[in-house]
């Protein structure tokens, strides 16, 4: 199980100042786009690439019921449902769009009148801590959110700068007014989560702290600084801890009010006011993977004042700087889809280091990043295909340093492997395939590497003869998995193939020829799941035999991890033209490929599975999830090339609506977003690694690419309609063009390619 949609708002009122001389991009940004039955959203405040993610939560669901995993934990994957009626706080860390989850750090909560340290149920008005609200007076933005708490008649607000998140709480007149730090909140929650949390009082408005927790990542530590605008009159905490064998001699105190620290598994803590009708209490709150003195010092340094409107503009300023490196003309509508999408993608990964540059490694020692910034938040398994490829166009600093950050995360593991899925200093191990060899050798071949080239395919090298992770040995010995290994052996087959391929591309690259030798025949290992007689990729047995019983069709226990035979029958990027051939040629591949869009899948084959539903589904082709976003492209390697612009024009709106239900799946820190940004202007890395694009069809009027020193790529769209979805001719830089890739050079040359569209295809 993994994951589903993006973070998002409901932009209403958005009025930040434009940067540059066209129109204010972040006017279109929509930061509430989910799908129809999860909510795995958050409509909350952040700048680019942020650690501090400010969102509301608004239910408290806890992984574990009766022993066993809740299967209503999984619509809180990010904390926000917008379906829901009430508010429990308001949380600085979270992720964007994924379907397993942790985080949710340091809710915070205000309220007048007796005080409620629970959150008590949400069918139950006033039985805790937690507000009724309404959409009607709710604003999201980039950068800012807004809500008006019912319980309270509190107006909440809040802003970010990358390490502080900024709160602004206009509060009625009251001799009770709080401000409640629960420190046991967080999502996929349970009792054991927390494993020690600590809290310093410095003086009567700052505080200092930390918590560790055990989740999916196992050892995450964070600290955090607290500063009010005000003095607070008293406060105090209350520890949940079960009954402690041991716990010294601290009981020489009464630790629950105006005591200056606190430590144990299970606390929250309050703080008291008195307000005037209209008075602004204001809260800063900066976050360090390091320590609390490195809390004060970001804080310090990003917010060192007291002015919400200022923090809130000069991040809204950093989002227009980024949404400018791509404009296109399009309808309104599709200006709200595109500036969402490129939101999402610039959410993760996330910084993680202090100001000075220290962060804790993975092997939880202190480092300090040397000439480039940290960062964390990997979902690699997503975010290879589109995400990283799109970072190699238009941001290419930043995705020179996340390797860079993948690159100390291998000289730190234990296990001496390269991320997987990371986060916080942990590995994960989540999901298949050994992605990030994927990212490194994007960014190698792609000609935007200035790191250490050659120790970055040692690292790839040595992740991929990791014999005793997830069936290496095996696929290095056999050329698959044995089904017998793993209930994934089809899918991780596939998998490593394309991955060995792209450590051969960066091998080639470097002129190491031992290295592509061996992995460019690794990277033939797909055909070895091939079931002629059946035609579909299948689970084989170790004896060589496959799998007798076997449903292509499902997606429970057939070999495969988030999608069915059917769809990752199709799944060997690297080689489109091998697999045709395999497949028996045109003749069969085509009808098989039209098959997967226009076929009936019954119900029954996605009802179990927690992070797809209908919408995300066209025919049996699953765009809410990842395996199957290059597929619209592969009859650009048939005799019907037309089809995938057919195809993607069809793809487009039906995945993707600026409404609260208008994402058809699984955004995963920004993947389903990417796969917009490229298919809505026309090409698409249907293998990263390569150097080519492959060619689609646009559907924004035009759109002008900032690919750096100055330089533009302009993508001019003649004849756009909604009727006209087939490419008739196309020029590039004034000369006829009838390749149906473009090349990454090409791009960041700067230039410009014309589709001349038209209702019929050639």
């Amino acid at each position: 199980m993994k994951k589903i949609f993006s973070a998002l708002l409901i932009c209403t009122g958005l009025h930040a100042a434009a940067q540059s001389t066209h129109e204010n991009l972040v006017q279109y940004v929509k930061p509430i786009i989910g799908t129809q039955r999860m909510g795995h959203t958050y409509p909350g405040a952040t700048v680019p690439f942020g650690m501090v993610q400010l969102s509301p939560e608004t239910d408290t669901a806890s992984y574990e019921l009766n022993g066993k995993y809740n299967p209503k934990v999984y619509e809180y994957c990010a904390g926000y449902q917008y379906e829901d009626k009430t508010i429990v706080g308001f949380s600085h860390t979270h992720f964007s769009g994924t379907g397993h989850s942790d985080l949710g750090d340091f809710l915070i909560m205000p309220t007048v009148g007796a005080l409620k340290l629970n959150p008590g149920v949400a069918d139950v008005p006033g039985s805790g801590y937690r507000s009724g609200f309404s959409h009607a007076n709710e604003v999201s933005a980039a950068n800012y959110y807004k809500v008006k708490l019912d319980a309270s008649n509190i107006t909440a607000e809040m802003t970010t700068s990358a390490r502080v998140g900024f709160h602004q709480y206009t509060f009625p007149k009251s001799d009770q007014s709080h401000v409640i730090l629960d420190l046991m909140a967080g999502i996929y929650n349970y009792p054991d989560k927390t494993v020690w949390t600590y809290v310093k009082l410095l003086n009567d408005s700052t505080l200092v702290g930390y918590r560790q927790t055990n989740g999916w990542a196992r050892t995450r530590t964070l600290y955090f600084a607290m500063a009010f605008n005000k003095k607070f009159i008293q406060h105090g905490f209350k520890k949940y801890d079960k009954r402690e064998v041991y716990g010294g001699f601290w009981g020489k105190f009464n630790q629950s009010k105006n005591f200056p620290e606190i430590a144990g598994k299970q606390i929250r803590a309050y703080f008291d006011f008195k307000t005037e009708e209209g008075e602004k209490i204001k809260i800063k709150f900066a976050l360090s993977p390091v320590s609390m003195d490195g809390a004060l010092a970001n804080m310090q340094a990003e917010v060192p004042g007291w002015d919400f409107d200022k923090v809130k503009a000069d991040g809204q300023k950093l989002w227009e700087t980024e949404l400018e490196k791509i404009t296109v003309k399009a309808s309104t509508e599709r200006k709200q889809d595109f500036y969402t999408a490129m939101y999402h993608t610039m959410i993760n990964p996330t910084i993680y280091m202090d100001v000075d540059g220290q962060y804790k490694g993975l092997d939880q020692n202190i480092h300090k990043a040397d000439g480039f910034i940290n960062y964390t938040t990997f979902s690699l398994w997503d975010t290879y295909r589109a995400l990283h490829p799109l970072f190699n166009i238009i941001q290419p600093q930043r995705n020179a340093d996340m390797v860079r950050s993948m690159m100390v995360h291998f000289d730190q593991s234990p296990e001496g492997m390269l991320p997987v899925w990371s986060n916080s200093a942990n590995e994960n191990w989540c999901m298949s395939g050994y992605h990030s060899v994927s990212v490194l050798a994007d960014a190698v071949v792609k000609g935007n590497a200035p790191f250490d080239a050659e120790k970055a395919l040692a690292a790839c090298v040595a992740t991929a003869r990791h014999r005793s992770y997830e069936g290496i040995g095996d696929y290095m010995d056999k050329g698959y998995i044995p089904d017998e290994r793993t209930g994934v052996s089809v899918s991780n087959t596939l998998e490593y193939a394309y991955d060995d391929w792209a450590i051969a591309q960066m091998a080639k690259k470097l002129g190491k020829t031992d290295i592509y030798n061996e992995f460019i025949k690794r990277s033939e290992n797909y055909k070895n799941v091939y079931d002629e007689k059946s035609g579909f990729m299948r689970p084989r047995k170790a004896d060589g035999t496959f799998r007798a019983k076997f449903d292509p069709l499902s997606t429970i226990n057939e070999g495969f991890i988030e999608g069915n035979a059917w769809n990752y029958t199709l799944f060997a990027p690297q080689d489109p033209e091998g697999l045709i051939k395999l497949m028996g040629g045109n003749k069969r591949f085509v009808p098989y490929l039209d098959s997967l869009f226009t076929m009936n899948l019954p119900d029954k084959y996605f009802a179990e599975t927690e992070d797809i539903t209908r919408d995300g589904i066209i025919g049996n082709y699953v765009h809410g999830n990842e395996p199957s976003h290059h597929v619209a492209y592969l009859y650009n390697w048939t005799d019907k090339p037309w089809k995938t612009q057919e195809r993607i024009r069809m793809i487009l709106p039906r995945m993707y609506k600026p409404t609260p239900d208008g994402l058809g799946g699984n955004d995963d820190t920004g993947q389903m977003s990417a796969w917009y940004i490229f298919s809505s202007m026309g090409f698409y890395p249907v293998a990263p690694g390569s150097v080519n694009y492959s060619i689609g069809s646009p559907s924004v009027n035009n759109a002008t690419i900032q690919v750096g020193n100055g330089k533009t790529f302009n993508i001019v769209v003649k004849n756009q309609s909604e009727k006209n979805v087939y490419v008739q001719k196309m020029t590039l830089n004034g000369k006829p063009y009838t390749s149906l890739t473009i090349t990454h050079q090409d791009i960041i040359n700067g230039g410009e390619m014309v589709f001349y569209m038209s209702s019929k295809h050639k």
